[in-house]
């Protein structure tokens, strides 16, 4: 008797977090965890942008904020099928929810992502470099496309998002020495085979 109660138990705290995740609405500044069974190349951390978007590997950007965990493993199936003969098998979880009501006083919101070795929020001081903010990440990961590094910046005056390139191994495009501003995205791509 003693082993079915146990078993019940354990059960109880397996299906809770699951139930808890499904009913759950992605909201921007959570992390999540995508694994691809195909191919574990593509697993990765991605974090939900401010504008409720998220960029994976040959699904490109998808919209996910307020959508349940279900529902953006349907899309990332549906978006990653023509990358394989059968349409891939895809987990996703949350494993870091954004920090509620996150206005900070003296500190910005940089978020970092891609091929970072600690992608996410990073709450920096005001005069904070974009390497700063790459070395405050962790650094490149060995697959980072050193060379096509972006920084997505809005236009206040027109509101639209503007794209610029840093090339960190040839020091070229927009410098390093860039001072980031509240709301920045720093996106490092991952490597093409011969690049």
């Amino acid at each position: 008797m003693s082993r079915i109660v146990s078993a019940f138990f354990a059960l109880a705290l397996w299906v809770i977090p699951v139930a808890a995740q499904a009913a759950y609405a992605i909201q921007p500044g959570d992390m999540l965890q995508v694994e691809v069974v195909e191919d574990n190349s593509l697993n990765r951390t991605v974090l939900v942008l401010p504008d409720g978007s998220l960029t994976f590997p040959g699904a490109g950007t998808i919209r996910v904020a307020g959508n349940s965990v279900e529902a953006v493993r349907q899309a990332l199936i549906n978006r990653l099928a023509n990358e394989f003969a059968n349409p891939p098998s895809v987990y996703v979880s949350v494993v870091q929810l954004a920090e509620p009501g996150e206005e900070l006083d003296d500190l910005g919101k940089i978020y970092v992502m891609g091929e970072i070795n600690r992608p996410g929020l990073l709450e920096v001081d005001e005069g904070i470099t974009l390497l700063q903010a790459i070395a405050q990440a962790g650094g490149f990961t060995r697959f980072a496309a050193t060379k096509r590094v972006e920084l997505h910046r809005m236009d206040p005056s027109s509101q639209t998002e503007q794209i610029y390139l840093f090339d960190y191994k040839n020091r070229t495009g927009l410098s390093g020495a860039t001072l980031l501003t509240d709301g920045d995205v720093i996106t490092v791509p991952e490597r093409r085979l011969f690049e």
